[in-house]
């Protein structure tokens, strides 16, 4: 492929629901665009932009891909973009490679929730937008009907500037609306004709829309309206091209991607009224002491990994020139790794497919391999300007489950397979509970932690297991008891000896230990009272009732023995142990959970179900708060009761709703919950004897 300027660039990411036609709209371009000989399937795995092992078992996208194809002199980068929520790192990325997003709507289901979130994710970052109603093919397809709920949700702002025309429930062609002419397919391409009587005054009325809307982009533009009442075919193109470009107005198109009909023309709108490369907007840049610099299309190399790939081959970085070029003369500098990279000439990938490139010029997407110390987020440049381009915001990781090898001793196999796996996908997180000793995996739900391990198998040719992660609970104690402890041991040769009186209560809130020595006139000499405290720091990581770590205890030395030849710290560590086990059990011992708080935010029809399912959660509601687009319920949950609230939580709003989490304190597990626990605890333990 030829090198292009930013003007000629257009970098259009492909969003919207799992399941609207997305990767067969992907695949139609490419043929279009002559870069294929046939059109792929998805449900045969034989797309250009679904190669991984997963999507072609699954049928679904996991991965974002690249599809970069040249359309009447203008180079298109089309980004594919998942539509599962599990897979929403890779969507963050996709917006990040795009200055425009064509937003995929089925003729059948209307707008739903992919549809609302890629409208939330291009007006929150200002991207330009394009909506197609795709899959007009299909039986019981009403584009009136979808076009209401779409007015609806996004207002009046999204405007059709084509009507299908449909005959005999076929779908034949459409009305160009700038134009007010019609259009037919005749199996080789469009034939102009004209408008069917019967969508006359439906095409005029929306030609009267989509003049307003057009005039409503520019002052003088409006001034022209109001006067005259009418505008120009090109000041109506002018005017809509600038809304798009402010993101005030969405063009609306329709087609069929799986019979490939009006996708032509579809490219032919996106090229025209998306804004090239030059016109988009730039992400926000800083220099070395965080000040921020306003960046342009010229001067020195700065661009952005976006999405890094490992696989058989090496390891690939997907970048964004956001200023200057990259070829094989150009050696970046890292400016988080605060290193120099020699990545060599810069190519394209189509799918898995690589194209040599001479260079990659500000505006375009290209891949670089072999960058020794870069990663996703990092920003390379000119080490004679330093930048750093403002990070992705990857989205929270809301899961977390326990992670094992399935074969014993491989452990360390899978965690090494999982790092590598962390490098492509910033929303997966290893972490070890130091409490439990579990390896903990955390995603964005469970089929995304499920597709990790089938990569992790298919990458590193280790099997993982997944499971529920235990509950780091604590054992605490709510009234005073004393005890004495003694070890005493003669077996020949030198003794052990030791006494101490021990009192235990419980310790001042925030504090887990604390130690007071009240020895007087030296009963216990002062070179064994450490062996006490560090006696009874061991022995508090086993409580007395399930064994779990035992916190909150406030334990005093005020009495002891000692034998001036036999007495030795292990003694004395041994004494504090067995006092300890006797006090506590006489000193109301309880079994105490972790108590997060939640920050859910849900459309506000749905509060009474997330209220509800939370009182059968245990949870305790603080509050709600209006945001935009709903409501934010606070709460506190017990963690045992949370664990797959990120897969519940989903179901229950329609995958509108999110939540964050944060750790608040410890509380007494109920009577009747916490007697069970205890016999679980005993039973694993005489399990593992």
């Amino acid at each position: 492929m030829k090198v292009f300027t930013a003007k000629d660039i257009r970098n259009i990411g492909i969003f919207g629901h799992g399941g609207e036609g997305k990767t067969t709209l992907t695949e139609a371009m490419l043929f279009n665009a002559g870069l294929l000989d046939r059109v792929g399937k998805v449900e045969n795995g034989t797309t250009t932009t679904d190669f991984d092992p997963e999507e072609i078992k699954r049928s679904i996208s996991i991965n974002m891909a690249l599809a970069p194809l040249e359309w009447k002199n203008t180079k298109v980068n089309l980004i594919d973009a998942p539509g599962f929520f599990d897979f929403y790192g890779e969507v963050a990325s996709a917006m990040a490679l795009c200055d425009s997003a064509l937003i995929v709507v089925g003729a059948v289901s209307g707008p739903v929730v992919g549809a609302e979130k890629a409208m939330q994710l291009c007006q929150k970052q200002g991207k330009a937008r394009m909506m197609v109603i795709n899959q007009m093919d299909r039986e019981n397809a009403n584009f009136e009907k979808v076009m209401e709920a779409v007015n609806q949700k996004f207002g009046p702002s999204v405007v059709p500037i084509q009507l299908p025309i449909v005959e005999g429930g076929a779908f034949k062609g459409y009305v160009d609306i700038v134009n007010m002419t019609a259009k037919l397919f005749d199996g080789k391409g469009e034939k102009e004709t004209e408008i069917p009587a019967g969508l006359k005054a439906e095409a005029q009325e929306l030609y009267e829309k989509l003049t307003e809307a057009a005039a409503e982009s520019d002052e003088e533009l409006m001034e022209k309206y109001f006067e005259e009442m009418e505008l120009s075919k090109d000041e109506i193109l002018l005017g809509l091209s600038k809304g798009v470009l402010e993101g005030v107005v969405t063009p609306v198109c329709c087609c069929s991607a799986a019979l490939n009909i009006g996708v032509a023309t579809l490219l032919d709108n996106m090229v025209h009224y998306l804004p090239s490369a030059l016109d988009a907007k730039l992400p926000k840049a800083y220099d070395r002491a965080g000040n921020e610099v306003q960046l342009s299309r010229e001067g020195k190399l700065a661009a952005q990994v976006c999405k890094t790939v490992n696989d058989q081959f090496g390891k690939y970085s997907v970048v964004k020139v956001h200023r200057g070029f990259i070829d094989a003369s150009v050696t970046p500098y890292n400016f988080t790794a605060e290193k120099a990279e020699k990545p060599g000439a810069p190519f394209l990938m189509r799918g898995k497919k690589t194209v040599s490139l001479e260079r990659l010029n500000a505006g375009d997407i290209g891949v670089l391999a072999k960058l020794q110390y870069t990663n996703t987020n990092d920003t390379l440049c000119d080490a004679s300007e330093q930048v750093r381009i403002e990070d992705i915001a990857f989205p929270a990781s809301s899961i977390s489950l326990a992670v094992t090898a399935k074969k014993q001793g491989e452990d360390d196999k899978v965690i090494s397979g999982l790092n590598k796996i962390m490098e492509e996908d910033p929303t997966i997180f290893i972490e070890k509970n130091a409490e439990t000793g579990d390896v903990l995996i955390r995603g964005l739900g469970e089929m995304h932690i499920d597709v990790v391990c089938s990569k992790l198998k298919n990458k590193s040719n280790v099997e993982a297991q997944i499971s529920d992660p235990r509950i780091p609970y604590r054992e605490t104690i709510r009234s005073t008891a004393e005890a004495e402890g003694k070890h005493k041991k003669q077996s020949g040769g030198s003794g052990q000896f030791g006494v101490v009186q021990m009192r235990f209560e419980p310790a001042p809130e925030g504090t887990d230990f604390e130690f007071v020595n009240a020895i007087v006139g030296g009963v216990v000499p002062k070179e064994y009272i450490p062996a006490v405290e560090k006696g009874l720091r061991e022995a508090m990581l086993h409580g007395v009732l399930a064994g779990y770590p035992m916190v909150g205890i406030k334990a005093t030395l005020y009495d002891g023995k000692y034998h001036p030849v036999d007495s030795k710290e292990v003694a004395f560590k041994s004494a504090a142990r067995l006092s300890y086990k006797a006090a506590c059990a006489k000193a109301s011992p309880a079994l105490i959970e972790p108590i997060y708080c939640y920050n859910i935010l849900v459309p506000s029809e749905y509060v009474g179900d997330i209220i509800g399912d939370l009182n059968r959660r245990r949870g305790r509601m603080l509050g709600m708060n209006p945001v935009d687009g709903g409501t934010e319920v606070v709460a506190e949950a017990p963690l045992s009761e949370m664990f797959k609230y990120a897969t519940d939580l989903r179901s229950m709003t329609q995958a509108r709703g999110s939540f964050t989490s944060e750790f608040v304190r410890y509380e007494d597990v109920p009577a009747n919950l916490a007697q069970k626990i205890i016999e679980q605890a005993k039973r694993e333990d005489e399990e593992e004897e």
